[in-house]
């Protein structure tokens, strides 16, 4: 069989997109996940999370620069100087001075035998001084002993990293209360699927009933068209509901930090005994319990560590240092040959003394012991926002499980008259808007229980992050 270009070009193009499809479906990868699993996995991928250990290491880098202070530092040096001009200086003419000392001293006269004495003025005479080339190389040593801000910084550098870790904690426990609440709405979704389904399915039964008694002619042939329209609002209302689960799972994915193109599947269930479990033990909460407020104390402790620091700078400071050096002259760059090299060397006690500095430092510790101030006016806050959100919490609880547990019941209730109404239809006791009307309490009661099962599972998840155990 011979190919023209055409059928050529299909084929090669059919075998890029097949090539692309297999390449995508490779690449993919399933992760089936119970609702900690989901949780543990956007700790590990989550970008708010990856940032906020970037920030422990960013911590971790700032106390390695504040105990480097506490270290000694050598720096070595090493130059070359190349004087084109030398500097003239000018002084008293020291020769002519002691010449005449001399003269003066062994009182030698002039032939006509006067004495020779030292002029007023014996003039200036110009001299340079130095090379025309000066090397050096050292190595300078400074030590530390004592300074009041760099001990407080090394004794607060561990709760630093409390501190720091203390926020990434914060950040895991929000994200773990959003995905938790994500997960089981998805779950939730699904429960919603599965009655869609069982209600299309018994349409379909009620369809093929109605159809046959038309048959016979104990129905009309409206009655099977108003089934035909029931089933059809179901399965849009089952698509629609198919699409907000799959967007849910885009935002779950994008939550913990998950490839799009990865499949993930929920293997959680969700059922009224599990949304109750172990509330009653969680009823007692202390501040300390959660993270918010653990952070607000480490938060504390920082801002006593900053007043401590500007009290101790009033302190005087205390260094040891040194020097050794090594230096030539020369009058030609030949400082790798034969030629004395001098050595120079020094060790300093430095101490300084803060004696006055226009009131900076008793301004810098009102500062501090301001914000200071505000952080425990924060914490006070943060306890009564604990307390409203414990009591909202408790209470939202309470009513989403009453709810709940009665549009269970009514559900339940609205089968039973479904089924009692769709027998007495198939006997010939009843008539299609009875049924109809059945159906669409049914619906309505199912509804009703999704959205306060969902409300309850929220309530839950809201109460425990409330009292710090989630």
């Amino acid at each position: 069989m011979k190919l023209n270009p055409a059928s050529i070009s299909k084929i090669a193009l059919v075998m890029v997109l097949t090539g692309g499809v297999m390449q995508w479906a490779l690449a993919q990868e399933k992760h089936e996940f119970t609702v900690k699993q989901a949780v543990d996995y956007a700790k590990k991928n989550s970008v708010q999370v990856k940032n906020i250990l970037l920030d422990v290491k960013l911590q971790e880098e700032t106390n390695r620069q504040v105990t480097a202070n506490a270290y000694p530092k050598i720096d070595g040096r090493i130059g070359a100087t190349y004087n084109p001009n030398i500097a003239v200086q000018s002084f008293p003419n020291f020769i002519a001075l002691g010449t005449y000392g001399v003269i003066e001293a062994e009182d030698i006269r002039r032939g006509d035998g006067s004495a020779i004495k030292t002029p007023s003025d014996i003039g200036l005479i110009q001299a340079q001084f130095g090379t025309k080339y000066v090397a050096n190389a050292g190595v300078d040593l400074s030590q530390l002993l004592f300074d009041g801000q760099v001990f407080v910084g090394l004794q607060a550098r561990e709760t630093s990293m409390q501190w720091v870790r203390k926020n990434v904690e914060v950040t895991e426990e929000l994200i773990k209360a959003n995905v938790h609440k994500v997960y089981y709405q998805l779950v939730v979704g699904k429960t919603q699927i599965d009655l869609l389904d069982a209600n299309i399915a018994r349409l379909q039964k009620l369809q093929n009933d109605t159809r046959e008694l038309y048959k016979n002619g104990f129905a009309e042939k409206l009655d099977v068209d108003k089934v035909t329209v029931q089933i059809a609002n179901l399965e849009t209302e089952k698509k629609k509901a198919l699409n907000q689960i799959s967007n849910g799972y885009l935002g779950l994915k994008l939550l913990i930090g998950m490839p799009v193109k990865d499949q993930l599947v929920l293997t959680d269930t969700l059922s009224d005994s599990q949304i109750k479990n172990g509330m009653l033990e969680a009823s007692a909460y202390n501040y300390t319990d959660r993270k918010e407020y653990q952070y607000a104390e480490l938060g504390k402790k920082l801002n006593e560590y900053n007043i401590k620091r500007y009290k101790l700078s009033q302190i005087p400071t205390v260094s040891l240092s040194g020097s050794w050096s090594k230096n030539a002259q020369r009058n030609k760059f030949d400082f790798f040959s034969k030629g004395d090299w001098y050595t120079f060397s020094n060790i300093s006690l430095n101490i300084s003394i803060p004696i006055f500095h226009g009131f900076t430092t008793r301004s810098k510790i009102d500062e501090a012991k301001l914000n200071l101030q505000k952080t425990v006016n924060q914490m006070d806050n943060l306890k009564l926002t604990i307390d409203n959100e414990v009591e909202t919490a408790r209470t939202n609880f309470r009513t989403a499980t009453e709810a709940m547990d009665y549009q269970k019941q009514n559900m339940k209730l609205a089968e039973d008259v479904y089924e009692q109404t769709k027998k007495k239809y198939e006997a010939g006791l009843g008539s299609n808007t009875e049924i109809t009307a059945a159906q669409t309490d049914l619906k309505s009661a199912q509804t009703n229980y999704i959205n306060a099962l969902y409300d309850a599972i929220v309530a839950r998840i809201d109460y425990l992050k409330a009292i710090g155990k989630l």
